[in-house]
């Protein structure tokens, strides 16, 4: 096959019923092949695929490692050209996936593209966990076309212009080079789950392939299917991998600019520290509003990245990526004016 779509599945029984058949049918005769991965489901929905699905290719883990190890482990078993990450709570239209080929096939050094996100529940608002395409901030806050942290637009085509002008799509929904992912080792364990395609698009971007956002095509997202947004769990996760994606991509990303290795390592500490410091501040907002759940998990997340953090590759004659955006993007997002 040419194409591998791949579900990584944990716990969500219902979403694989409900959209597995529209995503297999979007799937048939484009030379592609819809595989799904369970991590240690515990809901039955080992049993619900062998029931209902028994055509589907399934992988069964012994554990949950997660998005990223589940993931690594799931596309070192398959051959194709290109791999497709998509959540189980999307829902595909009809035409979905051929765009996407193309635009890789036309594009031989794209690493990796993406659809327009679109919300489940809203169809004509972006949603929330990619939108039009992903960028991200001095300070490692990532933020997307159409949608800056809570305040989501509504698409009226204002992006429907193929880009490379981004840094990052979303792991909801994304398309990858399978040479590409081998040559990096796929996607890093250490983040588990959250950022870690933003890492991985990084990732491509300082050994010179591009990122793509392809608007001719587009899905529908629920999001949340795994962890809700308020779960301490999750709220750990981001705080500990956005600093673990700092960690990995600012010194070559200062290389990049023109700074020599030990300079560019000393910026990197310079700007995590600042992170640090923010990240302290948001700490002191969640205990004057007594979440102490939430100021126990950005603890946690600190205390796991000082166990977990280790020096960034700076590969040979990096390029400088795109999507990095000259600024801090929070006063921006509280503000009452999205544009």
């Amino acid at each position: 096959m040419k194409t591998a779509v791949v579900i990584l599945n944990y716990n969500t029984k219902d979403y694989l019923r409900q959209f597995l058949p529209g995503l297999i049918d979007s799937c048939i005769g484009g030379n592609a092949s819809v595989i799904v991965a369970d991590n240690a489901s515990t809901d039955g929905s080992v049993e619900m695929m062998k029931a209902e699905f028994p055509r589907v290719r399934l992988f069964q883990f012994d554990q949950n490692y997660g998005f990223t190890g589940g993931y690594n482990k799931a596309l070192a078993q398959i051959d194709a050209k290109y791999f497709v990450l998509i959540n189980s709570d999307i829902e595909v239209p009809h035409g979905w996936l051929q765009p996407l080929v193309e635009w890789m096939d036309a594009h031989p050094k794209c690493g990796a593209c993406g659809p327009k996100l679109l919300s489940y529940r809203q169809r004509d608002y972006f949603e929330y966990a990619g939108a039009a395409g992903g960028l991200i901030d001095n300070y490692g806050y990532p933020f997307c076309r159409g949608r800056i942290m809570q305040k989501i637009e509504k698409d009226e085509g204002q992006y429907d212009t193929p880009t490379e002008d981004i840094l990052w799509v979303s792991g909801a929904c994304m398309m990858v080079r399978a040479s590409l992912w081998k040559e990096l080792g796929g996607l890093d364990e250490r983040f588990f789950a959250h950022m870690e395609e933003i890492d991985l698009c990084w990732r491509m971007q300082l050994r010179g392939w591009s990122v793509a956002v392809v608007p001719s095509s587009h899905v529908y997202h629920i999001g949340g299917g795994t962890l809700p947004s308020d779960s301490p769990f999750k709220l750990r996760l981001n705080y500990r991998n956005n600093l673990l994606l700092l960690e990995n991509n600012l010194p070559a990303t200062y290389v990049a600019e023109g700074f020599g290795p030990r300079l560019a390592r000393f910026f990197t500490r310079i700007r995590i520290w600042e992170r640090l410091f923010l990240d302290a501040a948001s700490q002191v907002s969640y205990l004057t509003t007594k979440k102490w759940a939430s100021y126990r998990a950005v603890a946690d997340a600190h205390k796991e990245y000082r166990e977990l953090r280790r020096k960034g590759e700076i590969p040979p004659n990096p390029n400088l990526p795109k999507g990095l955006w000259d600024g801090w993007i929070v006063p921006k997002g509280m503000s009452k004016n999205l544009k």
